[in-house]
């Protein structure tokens, strides 16, 4: 496998610096996974952009996190697996909840179950959604812009899940109680 460097905001490329340090300032440590990124600073500015611009959907923070836990465990991305443990947990998601995605199992929660379970589909078919699963969706209440918004979180997880899948990002010591197998493919 082709070693890819761990960066630092110093040892990145110029044009990473300034993202690594903001983004080392908003969560209190740097994430590997930008560390691996910024070997290539519009990969990093892509993510980040597109990780902001998420964050603004009509989805609940717990439904955006859910969404990218259930797609990450889907892909097998170990790293993205504990990172949105966390990011699900800051946003107020049951023990039980997270355990189910964890587990590549369906929340009891219906709606949530409803959601990433189309997040899942959506990923899995590359984007060539289902009318039953698509109307699944729409039935348990979520909307035509949500749809699409799935769509973001779809591009996100393989931005990301990509990039830690080729660049073997190892996992931040701060992410190691959060800590996720994959299962054997």
């Amino acid at each position: 496998m082709t070693d890819f460097p761990l960066h630092t905001a110093e040892s990145a490329p110029k044009e990473a610096q300034a993202n690594l340090q903001a983004a080392e300032k908003k969560m209190g440590f740097l994430p590997n996974i930008f560390a691996k990124m910024a070997e290539a600073p519009t990969l990093l500015e892509a993510y980040l952009t597109l990780d902001g611009i998420y964050a603004k959907t009509s989805l609940s923070p717990v439904e955006q996190q859910a969404a990218l836990l259930a797609i990450s465990a889907d892909n097998h991305c170990e790293f993205c697996v504990a990172a949105h443990t966390g990011g699900i947990k800051k946003a107020g998601a049951d023990d039980e909840i997270i355990k189910d995605l964890r587990a590549r199992n369906t929340p009891n929660d219906a709606k949530l179950a409803a959601m990433t379970r189309f997040a899942r589909h959506l990923n899995a078919q590359r984007g060539w959604a289902e009318k039953t699963e698509l109307d699944a969706f729409l039935e348990a209440g979520f909307t035509q812009q949500q749809v699409l918004e799935l769509v973001i979180a779809c591009a996100l997880k393989t931005l990301s899940n990509y990039t830690n899948h080729v660049a073997g990002t190892p996992l931040n010591e701060e992410l190691k109680p959060l800590a996720w197998e994959a299962p054997a493919s």
